[in-house]
């Protein structure tokens, strides 16, 4: 199959409004007799879900959670970005899509991007009116701060909980919808196949997770809207339910898988604290807008924080990025603090870990706020107590997680943080329309690869799932359904979906049947240390070759010697994370194959053999200025399609935030 992105013709400027101003249309006595499923409703699925029953399609909406309001896109934590340039301080939707260019190592797709910057704006206001409580200034204006790779104040926030209030304005929206019957709700389900009939996606399997039935669904179209795979590693900032199973299914119905080694590892996280974790949590990006990141200059030093003067404290992303500082993008701040660390200055017990500081922040607002109520010459305890009141007002939750989690007071001592797999730029391939290779099977949101290149800027994964959802997918997926008048209702009796069934049911019933001596668990924490220690922040050709052939022995293994006690005709938690976990190990494998074919280092892939004298990434425009796209052959067989990135509107140089 020859890849087509479908991007339209003219100026990069205009290329979406010509295509909204031309692409088919379906009148509104059509669209109530067309169906669409759609699979995840966090932010991308809940707002296409509601933006696609108001124009008056027939909506079936799929979660595993007992709620839409529980999907992952509520821990996105320090806020979404948009081009409102409020601050005056030289923003554009230019920038904005050039930032997001630069920061993704520059291989994200010119045209989608500049669509995404685009719509930005649009999204800032929709949410407004759906009453999201966005952070104001005292003059009532909506207040704006700074993330990784910018060097503007773009990013719109509710305290440290944006993605919370932005989920429940997005959720409100699809209840209103589901009131009035043009969305129909299917919580506590989850896809286990796609149905395709005569090429084109025509429904899905799926399983109710409460009772163990399998259920057929058709729809004219399937949108996915699933999220990320970063619990291919195990422990990761994602919720312990985020999985890659819709995905992986759909690409082993035909669709192409976009880039998978692109993962973004986070670098402000709490650190690993012991072999007990299931997961890592995430400390909002937006704490680098305020907190100063170091470590001690001495090796090995064991003081306390507290106890280690200005002059003997290394604030290593001031002294090597000085235009960025601390504001340097995720996967430039986490391979500095991996080399401090590996040349012996961590931090705290383990060693793996560096501080972030805002001792400094808090005498700065300190000072600030003495000014605004006219004291003269406040005492440093009044200083600090004012300080910690500005900051408790835009990190309060923030910091008091971190205290419940280490029983640390980060007011007081500094706090350690260090890497962790959080976002994935890979995804299924998908072209302008946000189509996949299978006709009529959509992917929004984490679920595509499409925006962010090798490297996602922060506050920007809220901005797509709602780009995706709000503003693209209502016009995109007509140009598709305008073609699909005449096919009337699609039955669940065609023998496509019977096949799929069958498929579905032998798969969970080979898991019940092998009766094995390892967990789940027990497979799921292998597979994820092959993939941190041989495909994560650091990644090389000898270690990708072990971890390919070490992934397919897990995989046999797993397939001769997984336990799943209970049976499929009920709440079974453990056959759920079987499927999974299943799907996790095929699609490691297919990561570890993609970070091995392409010899260059940029954005979250970082080849040690690609690197310059002061550790920065080395790419290779000539050989890699391309999209891989990989096509299923079987479990352990790809076959690698290219899409060429051309690059009309930005000169590509090597990445420079000094």
């Amino acid at each position: 199959m020859e890849l087509n992105a479908k991007i339209p013709v003219g100026l990069l400027e205009s290329k979406w409004k010509t295509y909204k101003s031309t692409v088919k249309l379906v009148n509104p006595a059509n669209k109530r007799n067309i169906e669409i499923i759609i699979v995840g409703t966090g932010l991308a699925g809940a707002s296409a879900a509601a933006s696609l029953g108001e124009l008056g399609y027939k909506v079936k909406a799929f979660c595993f959670q007992d709620s839409p309001r529980r999907a992952h896109s509520i821990a996105a934590q320090g806020g979404i970005n948009a081009a409102k340039n409020y601050q005056n301080d030289g923003d554009s939707v230019y920038r904005l899509f050039y930032d997001t260019i630069k920061g993704g190592d520059y291989r994200a797709r010119e045209a989608n991007v500049y669509r995404l910057a685009e719509v930005s704006a649009n999204i800032i206001d929709q949410c407004v009116a759906q009453g999201v409580p966005f952070a104001r200034e005292y003059g009532g204006l909506l207040s704006n701060r700074s993330f990784g790779g910018t060097q503007v104040q773009r990013t719109f926030y509710a305290a440290g909980q944006t993605g919370q209030q932005l989920l429940l304005g997005a959720y409100s929206a699809l209840e209103r919808q589901v009131a009035l019957g043009n969305v129909q709700m299917f919580t506590r389900h989850e896809m286990l196949d796609v149905v395709k009939i005569d090429g084109k996606a025509r429904g899905i399997i799926a399983r109710d997770l409460i009772s163990g039935k399998i259920e057929r669904h058709s729809g004219h179209a399937v949108l996915l809207c699933t999220g990320g795979y970063g619990n291919v590693f195990f422990l990761s900032t994602n919720a312990m339910g985020s999985n890659v199973t819709a995905a992986w299914k759909a690409h082993k119905k035909g669709a192409y898988f976009g880039n998978p080694c692109f993962t973004q590892i986070h670098p402000t996280c709490i650190p690993v604290s012991g072999d007990h974790q299931s997961k890592l949590t995430l400390m909002s990006e937006s704490l680098r807008n305020d907190g100063r990141i170091w470590v001690p200059k001495k090796q090995n030093d064991n003081r306390k924080p507290n106890e280690i003067p200005e002059e003997e404290r290394d604030y290593y992303l001031e002294r090597r990025y000085p235009a960025f500082g601390n504001l340097v993008p995720r996967d430039v701040a986490s391979r500095a603090a991996k080399e401090r660390c590996d040349a012996g200055y961590g931090v705290g017990a383990s060693k793996m870990a560096v501080y972030l500081d805002y001792a400094s922040a808090i005498e700065r607002y300190g000072k600030v706020e003495a000014n605004k109520h006219g004291l003269v010459n406040p005492s440093k305890d009044k200083i600090i107590e004012l300080g910690k009141d500005v900051v408790k007002e835009k990190y309060g939750n923030l910091f008091d997680m971190y205290a419940k989690i280490t029983g640390e007071n980060p007011y007081e001592v500094p706090m350690r943080i260090y890497p962790a797999v959080h976002y994935t730029m890979g995804g299924l391939w998908v072209d302008y329309e946000l189509m996949t290779t299978v006709p009529g099977l959509y992917a929004l949101g984490e679920a595509n690869f499409s925006d962010h290149g090798a490297n996602r800027l922060g506050a920007s994964a809220l901005m797509q799932g709602l780009a995706d959802g709000y503003f693209v997918i209502p016009y995109t997926i007509g140009n598709y359904l305008s073609n699909e008048i005449k096919t009337g209702h699609i039955s669940t009796d065609h023998p496509a979906f019977a096949e799929a069934e069958k498929e579905v049911t032998d798969t969970l019933n080979k898991f019940i049947s092998i009766k094995g001596k390892k967990s789940v668990d027990h497979f799921h924490k292998a597979l994820g240390k092959i993939m941190w220690d041989k495909c994560g922040m650091a990644r090389n050709e000898q270690g990708l070759k072990e971890a390919i052939e070490e992934i397919r022995a897990l995989r046999n293994e797993f397939w001769s010697n997984v336990f799943v006690p209970g049976g499929l005709d009920e709440l079974n938690p453990e056959l759920e994370k079987a499927g999974r976990v299943a799907d996790f190990i095929e699609l490691g494998e297919l990561m570890c194959k993609d970070a091995l074919n392409r010899n260059e280092s940029c954005g979250g892939h970082f080849r040690e053999e690609y690197q310059d004298e002061d550790g920065e990434t080395l790419r290779d425009d000539e050989a890699y200025k391309y999209v891989a796209a990989w096509e299923y052959l079987s479990a352990s067989e790809s076959s690698l399609h290219k899409e060429d990135l051309i690059y009309e509107n930005i000169k590509i140089a090597a990445r420079n935030y000094k």
